[in-house]
C-alpha cells in the first residue's frame, strides 16, 4: 500500500471515530505548508479536518536547543518553526479560545496521529470580502484592533490541550537570521552569481547591526502569519472576536510589528496605500505602545526581514517544489522590501542588497 493510501486509511479511521465516518469529505486546494485540509459536511453540520502527518518535515526546535544543536536538526528547528506538530495549533487555539479571540474551536483530536476536527468559520476570508461586501479599511482596523488585544494578553510559554503541551519559544536572532538567509540561498541565485562565504558574512553581519533596533518594545506573541487570506470576518461576534484567526502553529514571543507588517506589507494582495497610517496609528494606540520612532524602525526591519525570507521562500516553491506561480508574487514582495531598506535603520543590509542581488530593484520596478 502506498504511503497516500495509507495515509487515506488512517483519515477515515480517525473520522468514523470521532463520528464523522459519514460525513461528506471535500479537500481545500494545497498551501505551502504539507498540512492538508478537508471541510467535512454531515446532515448540515460542518467541520475542518487538518491532517498533519508526522516526519512530513524536519524536527522542531527541542527546548533550550544550542545554535547548533538547532542547525543539526535543520531549518525547522533553526527559524523555530512548529512543522506538522499539532500540539502547536491545538494549544495555541485552546489559548486564543480561553482569552476569548476566535481561533477555531478543537472538536476532536488525536494529536499522535496529526489529526484534527476543527469548527468551521466559514469562507469569508478578508480577502475575498475585500472591497466588493466589506470596507477594506474597517476589516483591517479590526485587525488591527484584535493584534492589539493579542499582544496586551498574557500567554503562558507552554499552554496544554489533550494532555500534551507546547513551548512557545522566543523569536530569536538566530530564527531572524536563519529567515533572511533563504533570500541568499534562493532569490540571489536565481538573478546572480551565488553568495561567496564571506558576502553570506557580511550579509548576517549588516542584520545584526540593525536587530537591536527590536530590543526598544517588549515581546508579545507573535503569529509569524497574520494576513488577508488567513483571517475570516466573523462580523456577528463582538470586538476582537470578530476577526477569526487561521494559522498561528508557528508563534514565538516576539517584537509588536511583525505581525503589523505581515498584514499591511501582503505578498498576494495589494494593501491601498491610504490605509496604511490608520491602520499602524490604530495598532500602536491599541497595543499600548510607546516611541513611535524605535517602532517605525522596528517595523521596517521586520518588514525588511519578512520579504528577504519570502522573497527566498517563492523562489523555492518554484524551483524546488515546482509550483511556478509564486513567481508571479515576487514583483510585489520586491517592491515591499525595496521600499523596506530605503528606511535609515536599514542601510547596512541596504548596501549588502546593491551588492548581493541589485536584480531585486529592477524587480521592484516591474
Amino acid at each position: 500500500m502506498s504511503s497516500d493510501a495509507l495515509r487515506t486509511d488512517q483519515r477515515q479511521a480517525f473520522l468514523r471515530a470521532a463520528g464523522w465516518g459519514s460525513a461528506a469529505v471535500t479537500p481545500f486546494p494545497g498551501d505551502a505548508s504539507t498540512r492538508s485540509y478537508f471541510r467535512l459536511t454531515d446532515h448540515k453540520q460542518a467541520a475542518i479536518l487538518m491532517d498533519a502527518p508526522a516526519g512530513a518535515e524536519a524536527p522542531a526546535c527541542p527546548p533550550d536547543a544550542t545554535p547548533a544543536r538547532r542547525a543539526a536538526l535543520g531549518y525547522n528547528a533553526l527559524a523555530r518553526l512548529a512543522g506538522p506538530n499539532t500540539a502547536a495549533f491545538a494549544t495555541l487555539a485552546q489559548a486564543f479560545k480561553a482569552r476569548d479571540f476566535s481561533a477555531p474551536q478543537i472538536l476532536e483530536a488525536d494529536l499522535d496521529a496529526g489529526f484534527l476536527i476543527l469548527e468551521d468559520l466559514g469562507d469569508d476570508l478578508f480577502a475575498r470580502v475585500i472591497p466588493d461586501r466589506h470596507s477594506e479599511l474597517d476589516l483591517y482596523l479590526a485587525a488591527a484592533d484584535t493584534l492589539g488585544a493579542i499582544y496586551r494578553s498574557s500567554f503562558e510559554a507552554e499552554p496544554m490541550a489533550f494532555g500534551k503541551s507546547w513551548r512557545i519559544d522566543g523569536y530569536d536572532q538566530t530564527a531572524l537570521l536563519t529567515e533572511t538567509e533563504l533570500f541568499l540561498d534562493w532569490y540571489a541565485p536565481e538573478r546572480g552569481p551565488a553568495p561567496t562565504a564571506t558576502q553570506r558574512e557580511d550579509w548576517l553581519q549588516a542584520w545584526r547591526q540593525v536587530l537591536p533596533v527590536l530590543d526598544a518594545h517588549a515581546p508579545g506573541l507573535v503569529l509569524r502569519d497574520y494576513h488577508a487570506e488567513n483571517l475570516i470576518w466573523l462580523p456577528d461576534r463582538e470586538a476582537e472576536a470578530r476577526v477569526g484567526l487561521l494559522d498561528f502553529q508557528d508563534a514565538l514571543f516576539g517584537h509588536p510589528a511583525y505581525d503589523l507588517v505581515s498584514l499591511l506589507e501582503d505578498a498576494r494582495r495589494d494593501v491601498s496605500p491610504d490605509i496604511i497610517k490608520p491602520v499602524s496609528d490604530r495598532f500602536f494606540d491599541a497595543a499600548g505602545l510607546a516611541d513611535r520612532d524605535a517602532f517605525d524602525a522596528a517595523s521596517a526591519i521586520l518588514a525588511a526581514q519578512r520579504n528577504a525570507k519570502i522573497l527566498g521562500i517563492f523562489v523555492r516553491l518554484a524551483r524546488r517544489d515546482a509550483k511556478p506561480r509564486y513567481l508571479d508574487l515576487l514583483p510585489r514582495v520586491a517592491r515591499h522590501f525595496v521600499r523596506d531598506i530605503s528606511h535609515p535603520a536599514l542601510s547596512p543590509v541596504r548596501a549588502q542588497v546593491r551588492e548581493l542581488a541589485p536584480g531585486v530593484f529592477a524587480e521592484a520596478d516591474q
